[in-house]
This record gives C-alpha cells, structure tokens and sequence, in this order.
C-alpha cells in the first residue's frame, strides 16, 4: 500500500470514501475530517448494518493504511486485547539457561520478558510505528464489554500508550486513526466518549439507499434496485425486533440478482424474507397479506417520486 496524504477540506473527504463507494452525507465527513485533522479517535454509534464497521476498512483502504480490528466480546481482557507473554517460549528459555548452566536468576528473568516473548495483541500492534503511517485502529461493538475494559481504553485513547509492567510504558510516536462502534446495545460510559468525536449513523434516506446500492450492487437493475429500496424503506416502518439495516439491503439485492429478478412480486419477497430479517416472530409477522400491502405501498411511492 502506498500511504496518502489526509484529505483537506470536507468535500476532500466526502471525495476519498466515495473513492472506496462508500456514500457518505455531508455529517459524517465532516466529522471524519475533523476527527483525522484533530488526531481525536471517531465513536460511531447506530443500529447493526449500517455501515459503521465499513468506515473504518474504507479510511484504512483509502488512505493506505493498515488495518487493525479489536472485536470486542464479553469477557475481553489485557491478553486479548494488548498483549500477553509467550509462557510455552518462556519455559523453553529458562529450561535451556538452566541446561547450560546459567545460574543468574536477575539474568534469566530480564531475558525471558524481553520483547521476543512478547506476544502483541491488536491495541499494542496500534502504537507501533509502520512505514506506511500510522495504522486505522478498529474497536468493534465496544458495547459487548464490560465497564472494567473500557476504563482500561481511556489510558489508550488519553495518550495513545500501554503500560507493560515487565518493558515500561509504550507509548506511539504517531496515534493511530481509531474508529469506534458501537451498536447500543448499552450505554457506554461518558469518560469514554469524551475522548471521541461523536457521530450517529442512522439508516440512509431512500435517494442514499439507492445510491449506495447502486454502488455495490452495479448488476442490479434500475427498476429491481428502486423497488428494493423503496420496499426496505417501507419495512423498516412496521414495528420489527430488528428491521433490516444496509448490509441486509445489499445481501437482499444480491440474493435476487442471482435468481434473475427483474421486479419485486409477493412471491419473490416471501421466499427471500430470511434475507432481509433475522428473526422468526418478524418474519411471521410479515404475511404475504402484509407483504402485498407494503409492495403496493412502496410502489405507490415511486410513482409519487416520478
């Protein structure tokens, strides 16, 4: 990859992610720009398949950076997340020393917490220097753990270092780009969010459905993508445990690309629904009945739009 210089201005920015199809409003580049201007790490909260996720491998894509991921999960902790040693190697080490005879303990120890024992995980692997510039450092579902790790973030967020007890502080020379998610599946806590620029990303209006739709479907056709889109915006309406987010848009458009769909008809959406949602009480509570009506509904749509 070759590193790129940072976008200057707004419509730089909203010019570098279309680069990687990505069809950003003006908000978010906004505060992308910003957020890469001030050096400050980006929080993006919003509901799942959205695009948040997809940011930040665009920024990594786009500006040629690597891109490191931290998928958070219940239960994530120092040795997932920053580091831990390598105590199989360790062992070897002290073993060997002992076999030749070594008998200076102050020696070994030094020896066996140096850096080639250590094992660097995704928050450690972010402060290190790369030719390429610093890295795009992706916290996924930062909701999914618990409030004891994300006061353990705000040393990492504060000043871009990690301390190691054996090796000392490990501080960057250049922070990295961090881009936060988080689904809200609870609250994150303020101190947190403090240290970030903050952005919503909410589900995109029809014409920006379209577009991106457009973009990372180019096969589709134009009647088929529109009648996708205005159906989804019509769904997303009804009272759903989990209404179908962009990523499911995209997945529908492709599963009836592959089956030669020309237009939207109640038997082709019936037959694709687990495409679109995720959960059986939600399919059940779209019946062809409902269906039909909301065919009828996004079409009448169109029509309004032409």
């Amino acid at each position: 990859m070759t590193e790129k210089t940072l976008p200057h201005s707004i419509d730089a920015t909203l010019k570098l992610v279309s680069e990687a199809d990505y069809v950003a409003d003006r908000s978010l580049a906004t505060v992308l720009f910003l957020a890469l201007k001030m050096q400050r790490p980006i929080f993006l909260e919003g509901e799942a398949g959205v695009g948040k996720t997809e940011i930040a491998k665009v920024l990594a894509r786009t500006l040629g950076r690597k891109l490191i991921r931290l998928q958070c999960y219940e239960g994530l902790d120092v040795a997932a997340a920053v580091y831990e040693w390598n105590y199989g190697a360790q062992m070897i080490a002290i073993r060997l020393a002992e076999a030749e005879g070594e008998g200076d303990r102050e020696r070994i120890e030094h020896d066996v917490f140096s850096e080639r024992f250590l094992i660097k995980r995704p928050l450690l692997q972010a402060l290190e220097p790369d030719a390429d510039g610093p890295p795009v450092l992706l916290i996924d579902e930062i909701d999914r753990t618990d409030e004891a790790f994300e006061a353990f973030l705000l040393e990492v967020l504060s000043d871009f270092q990690v301390t190691v007890p054996e090796l000392g502080t490990i501080k960057a020379a250049h922070p990295p780009i961090v881009v936060i998610t988080s689904n809200r599946t609870r609250e994150v806590h303020d101190a947190l969010k403090r240290r970030c620029l903050y952005h919503w990303v909410g589900y995109p209006s029809a014409e920006r459905e379209l577009k991106i739709l457009r973009a990372k479907v180019p096969g589709i056709g134009k009647k088929l993508s529109e009648q996708v889109v205005a159906f989804v915006q019509a769904l997303r309406k009804e009272d759903l445990f989990k209404q179908p987010g962009v990523a499911e848009t995209l997945d529908w458009a492709g599963a009836l690309t592959e089956l030669d769909a020309v237009a939207l008809d109640p038997a082709t959406v019936s037959d694709t629904l687990g495409v679109l949602l995720k959960y059986q009480d939600d399919i059940a509570r779209i019946d062809h009945g409902k269906i039909k009506q909301l065919l009828d509904d996004s079409k009448a749509d169109l029509r309004a739009a032409e």
